[in-house]
């Protein structure tokens, strides 16, 4: 009981961490038309697309923070069947601008 509270404190750690940081890049470009699905995920498919054609470097971190899959994506499909069920931070950056989002995978 207690180690589920212990994850659980630390997954919202994890989040506040990400949070600050988006807080201090506020003033950084985001990706334009950015567009992310389907989230959560069930296919083990993830479509990422933007207006710009550039490609994408992709990390996904699990709750405890640890990088689980990153990539470089040069189509807008990403396969994330590797990954087990849960909650995932993902992160898309695309020349100078990075957009950081939860990803659920069922």
């Amino acid at each position: 009981m207690i180690k589920k509270y212990a994850y659980i404190i630390l997954f919202f750690l994890f989040l506040v961490s990400f949070e600050s940081k988006a807080q201090e890049n506020k003033g950084n470009a985001t990706i334009e038309g950015f567009n992310f699905y389907p989230n959560p995920v069930s296919n083990g498919k993830i479509f990422i697309s933007s207006k710009s054609m550039q490609n994408k470097e992709v990390a996904i971190y699990d709750v405890l923070g640890k990088k689980v899959q990153q990539s470089t994506m040069t189509s807008k499909e990403l396969n994330v069947s590797s990954l087990s069920p849960g909650v995932y931070i993902i992160k898309i950056k695309e020349g100078d601008a990075t957009v950081t989002r939860k990803l659920i995978i069922k």
